[in-house]
């Protein structure tokens, strides 16, 4: 019955549907590194993620835009955030906000629920708008970033929900994955027949570095050998994969935090460094210190994966498992980031509680995005390269695969309208592409050419070829079939390429302003 009457309403819609169309479980981490996870090279103990990899796709040439909020309206539109006022685009009168979308980008859950599905969010939003006004039936909203245990800011089913009073029993990660589970039972009880889209966004491992101490323990002694030895342990790893290949690049150890807060530096005392100094050089008391900070960040992830699992059991006992599509990736590199924000920071307190607000910095991100040079901000690869797993037991058959196919965030929204059968006409082009054809193996290009721009950081890539800078910097040239590390700049030797690619970024970013300019 339920599948007569989505046919009969497509009929009426114009939209096609094939059947039977999956469900989606979309998970995302933020600031997670590209060699964070196990089953990318890393030592935090993910093993629901790697099973998901091991029975799975894992994509090892996946973007994102390299910051939170451009990367969650591409993911969901198929836009560039350019293209829909989601970012800073040069001499549009939106620049530097994070405005209202235009009507013909609506997220991929609006033209999913006209198709029957029901769809779910819980976590992080950074979207324009509330979670049920874009087809969301509910909803756990959590905003505020700043706090895991304590959150002042969040809502359910887009009601504000009272602050939560530090020394309960909240943690962020675990009310996330509790939200999710408890849609998809009421799902189960009072909507089998319909498929579903469960959109969870995890705030984890984002900053401030808040963990549960049982978590934080496991993990301690791990990092006293320093990010220098983490990093060469894991590059060995993802070769050992087949993962990346190339040179592991020189740490530029001048690079530091995208943004300068002396106050906060002074705040968190002598021991924090906001520059990748090698390991050895550091004090005992700064690296205790460091140590520490990164044995939150595993932990964080840790409890991530222990939560994941928790989903994916609920997965099973409603016999959704063969037909779920489940898709896990990160909207940005690791952070580089140092700051003080929330209720500030009591060093006397124990790092990774509540009253504490550490950052991972520069020393442990350069080693969480091993093998990639820069951090979240930056559209070099450690800033927009993603670990991406796909994992669907009825459409995916090939167990443990390792896709190569470019592909970026945009390419979401296609591939669930593909895989529910829609093809919805839209008024602006998208440039997002469907995956669907990736699950079979890796197959011709995507997409001719893929294009960043975050905070003056540019970057465009055509085929194994692509163009970067980061802000104020000339343009650098790579070719990422023998040099996806990026280690060797070949702008001089190839002027003309570097024309063309920085004529055809041009080209591009000018679209986005003339769309824009004619677009209410």
């Amino acid at each position: 019955m339920a599948r007569s009457f989505l046919l009969i309403f497509l009929g009426l819609s114009g939209l096609v549907a094939a059947a039977p169309p999956p469900n989606v479980l979309l998970i995302m981490a933020d600031d997670l590194g590209y060699s964070d996870l196990g089953c990318y090279g890393g030592e935090i103990q993910t093993p629901h993620l790697d099973r998901l990899a091991e029975q799975g796709l894992r994509y090892t040439q996946f973007y994102n835009t390299a910051r939170c909020w451009p990367t969650r309206a591409a993911l969901l539109t198929g836009y560039y955030a350019q293209q829909i006022r989601r970012d800073n685009l040069p001499g549009s009168q939106t620049r530097g906000a994070r405005a209202n979308r235009p009507k013909w980008a609506p997220l991929v859950s609006v033209p999913l629920k006209q198709a029957g599905y029901r769809c779910y969010h819980s976590g992080k939003w950074h979207l324009d708008g509330m979670p049920l006004s874009n087809g969301f039936e509910h909803s756990y909203y959590l905003k505020d970033q700043s706090r895991f245990f304590s959150p002042q800011a969040h809502w359910k089913d887009d009601v504000k929900l009272p602050p939560v009073q530090r020394g309960s029993e909240f943690y962020g990660t675990v009310a996330v994955a509790d939200a999710a589970i408890g849609h998809l039972k009421e799902h189960a009880a009072k909507h089998p027949d319909a498929p579903f889209f469960q959109y969870i966004a995890f705030a984890a491992p984002h900053f401030p570095l808040h963990a549960l101490p049982e978590d934080i323990a496991k993990c301690e002694a791990r990092y006293r050998v320093g990010w220098d030895r983490i990093r060469a342990q894991r590059w060995k790893q993802i070769q050992k994969l087949g993962i990346v290949t190339g040179a592991l690049p020189k740490v530029e150890r001048e690079v530091g935090p995208p943004y300068h807060f002396p106050k906060h530096l002074q705040i968190l005392g002598p021991d924090e460094v906001n520059r990748p100094l090698p390991w050895d050089e550091l004090s005992k008391k700064q690296q205790a210190f460091q140590q520490t900070k990164m044995a939150i960040h595993a932990a964080m992830v840790e409890r991530m994966d222990k939560e994941i699992g928790r989903i994916l059991q609920q997965l099973h006992a409603m016999n959704a498992w063969e037909n779920t599509l489940v898709i896990f990736l990160s909207d940005n590199g690791a952070s580089a980031e140092i700051m003080v924000r929330g209720d500030g920071h009591d060093p006397k307190a124990s790092a990774g509680s509540a009253p504490t607000y550490l950052c991972l910095g520069p020393g442990w991100s350069t080693a969480c995005n091993t093998p990639f040079r820069r951090h979240k901000t930056w559209v070099h690869e450690g800033g927009s390269a993603t670990p991406f797993i796909a994992h669907w037991p009825n459409g995916i058959k090939e167990g443990n695969g390792l896709c190569r196919t470019p592909a970026h965030v945009i390419d979401l929204a296609p591939t669930l309208l593909d895989l529910a059968g829609l093809k919805p006409v839209r008024k602006e082009p998208a440039p997002g592409r469907s995956l669907k054809p990736t699950f079979a193996g890796d197959r011709e290009p995507l997409h001719e050419q893929l294009w960043w721009l975050h905070e003056g950081h540019r970057a465009l890539r055509k085929g194994d070829w692509k163009l970067v800078a980061a802000k104020g910097d000339p343009w650098e040239l790579y070719n990422l079939a023998s040099d996806r590390t990026e280690t060797e700049n070949l702008a001089q030797k190839y002027p003309k390429r570097v024309e063309d690619l920085k004529n055809r970024w041009q080209a591009m970013a000018s679209s986005f302003f003339e769309t824009l300019q004619h677009t209410k």
